[in-house]
């Protein structure tokens, strides 16, 4: 099991963490508030998000060859829900600590 993570700058982060977790709460298990959320896809893998006045930390959770999906696949959703705000920069790596 792997955990990747990516702090995206956005002044929004509250609103996408929202979006996200209502746009899967329908197919998976989500818990959220406005500050934090866990979509949980099953199979071991999930996403966890944080959200603050100007960073979305976002961390994709799952084995080590199903994480790039996983990531690519998080990203191309909060990148649509962002389309006003233009394209938002994903800088994924390796979770620390």
């Amino acid at each position: 099991m792997s955990i990747a993570r990516a702090q995206v700058p956005t002044t929004h982060a509250a609103r996408y963490l929202q979006q996200l977790c209502k746009h899967w709460g329908h197919k998976f298990r989500v818990v959220f508030n406005a500050a934090e959320g866990h979509i949980d896809f099953g199979d071991g893998r999930a996403c966890g998000l944080k959200a603050t006045d100007a960073i979305l930390d976002v961390r994709a959770i799952g084995a080590d060859e199903a994480l790039p999906q996983l990531q690519d696949i998080i990203e191309r959703h909060i990148q649509r829900f962002a389309h006003r705000e233009g394209e938002l920069v994903f800088a994924w790596g390796p979770m620390e600590g």
